[in-house]
């Protein structure tokens, strides 16, 4: 019996890693994320990869687009930072190197006065 060298995936050299959150990055957005669900304001999220960015989606209600965008996008670290929090409408709410300060944001939207 003789022994084969395994044939090489066609194209594995053209396949590109996708960009996610490490661990730390997502231990800071769920800690804000749980503090507004026991708030009332979310209740649901979702997590894209994709190539040039990953993506933390939160939803009022799971039929609705999503509320909030935390976006990673480590081509933008030396211009403008690696994270973003983008709004409903697409408006970058804030941008910065600091994922702790960029999701500051979020937090002082959801302050308001008791009636």
């Amino acid at each position: 019996m003789t022994v084969q060298t395994p044939t090489p995936f066609p194209m594995s050299d053209k396949l590109t890693e996708q960009v996610s959150f490490d661990r730390r990055e997502l231990s800071i957005i769920l800690g804000v994320y749980g503090r507004m669900v026991a708030m009332g304001e979310w209740r649901d999220y979702g997590i894209s990869t994709l190539r040039d960015l990953a993506v933390f989606s939160v939803f009022r209600r799971t039929a609705e687009n999503p509320r909030y965008r935390i976006e990673k996008r480590p081509k933008m670290r030396a211009k403008q930072g690696l994270y973003a929090v983008v709004g409903m409408d697409g408006q970058i709410l804030r941008r910065g190197s600091d994922l702790a300060q960029v999701l500051r944001v979020l937090e002082r939207k959801m302050i308001r006065p008791v009636d």
